[in-house]
């Protein structure tokens, strides 16, 4: 079972070609200059709730998979951005969204992960609301509050919007969302790859002690392969070498694996990119989707702090493979992207130690490392 490929043909033979051709001639992908950026950007408060009010709050985030809500009733609560939400489908099979809050006394609403139920009881005093976000039931409520307006104590709402396979919100902001405005010229290419018929195999999360930039910046080179996935992945990639494109505020980042040497004496009709490289597709601000040949991989850094970032990996897989036979082949697949992972974490971690320690008043990105250099372009021009 493949993944649907994620471009067209003629984009997979430019984007392979050009590869080749850096292979051929040893050079990896270089932009001009190399640069410097100041260690405060992942270190000061007041830049860190700019990010956070600019980008996590007023730009769509992806807050779960379609198949987390197969059906009506379903619902699934989590906190995304200081956000405690739930995400339920009403009785007509509409995506709702929201804010998982009592509206008579604050309590959490709703305290379990998932589940499927048409109505919300509070635990606190038993207020109830349907999957609709009206407020259907209220005790003793001629007594205690005669006259109640039930119509303005419905729950809070969040703009939502379901594409590409993923349910979207804006935690902030009035009005409707528009993905398709927020991924750009990334829109097309992005539903190719195919997410709505995938499921969620297994879900990891770490909490981890570095600013999310950082987080971000570690998938966007290869450079560090070969040292720093010495002993996991770094034999299956060419060192050094990978190519990025900007698509409007995203980007997508080409990984070629070891293999990209036998398309040079093949014909580029034959030439597959998800046989030869891995893609990396960056949405601003919070997820990656690391493309592989039979599944993909998302990762979510939600911010937390300036040096606190909660990180959510998910192994998406083809609804159809997921069967009896195939799942030891796909833990085996979430194991290793973890533990490859695990190794990113750390070094970021080990990162965000170092930068009060006044030995850097800036960081240097290379001229391999153009992607870190123009992620962090397009987070500054965001928060202007």
């Amino acid at each position: 079972m493949k993944v649907a490929i994620a471009m067209l043909k003629d984009t997979q033979v430019e984007l392979l070609q050009e590869l080749v051709e850096l292979h051929d001639n040893k050079a990896p992908y270089l932009t001009e200059p190399w640069t410097q950026v100041e260690t405060t950007r992942y270190t000061d408060p007041q830049r860190f709730a700019q990010e956070r009010e600019r980008l996590f709050l007023a730009r769509p985030l992806i807050a779960a998979h379609v198949s987390e809500l197969p059906g009506p009733g379903c619902y699934k609560t989590l906190e995304l951005v200081g956000k405690p939400l739930l995400l339920v489908r009403d009785e007509s099979g509409t995506a709702r969204c929201f804010i998982n809050v009592c509206r008579h006394r604050g309590a959490q609403l709703v305290g379990e992960p998932s589940g499927c139920k048409h109505r919300f009881s509070c635990p606190y005093h038993a207020w109830t609301w349907n999957s609709s976000g009206n407020l259907i039931g209220v005790p003793h409520e001629k007594t205690g509050f005669p006259e109640l307006d039930r119509q303005a104590y419905r729950l809070t709402e969040v703009a939502v919007e379901e594409r590409a396979g993923w349910i979207w919100v804006r935690l902030s902001g009035a009005g409707e969302i528009d993905v398709a405005a927020h991924l750009g010229e990334l829109d097309g290419e992005f539903e190719r790859i195919g997410a709505a018929s995938h499921v969620v195999f297994d879900s990891t999360v770490r909490e981890l002690n570095c600013n999310w930039k950082i987080l971000v910046e570690g998938g966007l080179e290869a450079y560090h392969f070969r040292v720093a996935h010495r002993d996991t992945i770094a034999p299956l990639f060419l060192d050094n070498l990978s190519s990025y494109q900007c698509l409007g505020q995203h980007m997508r980042s080409v990984l070629p694996r070891s293999t990209l040497p036998e398309l040079a004496g093949a014909p580029s009709a034959d030439w597959d990119i998800n046989k030869h490289a891995n893609l990396l597709y960056s949405l601003m601000p919070g997820s990656q989707f690391l493309v592989q040949e039979d599944h993909f991989v998302w990762i979510q850094g939600i911010p937390i702090a300036p040096d606190l970032t909660l990180t959510r990996l998910s192994t998406m897989i083809p609804a159809a493979a997921n069967t009896p036979e195939e799942q030891s082949y796909w833990r085996r697949n979430h194991d290793l992207t973890m533990y490859t992972l695990d190794e990113d974490f750390e070094l970021g971690e080990s990162i965000q130690r170092g930068l009060d320690s006044g030995a850097n008043p800036h960081l240097n990105f290379g001229r391999f490392e153009g992607a870190l250099a123009r992620f962090n372009a397009a987070v500054d021009e965001a928060i202007a």
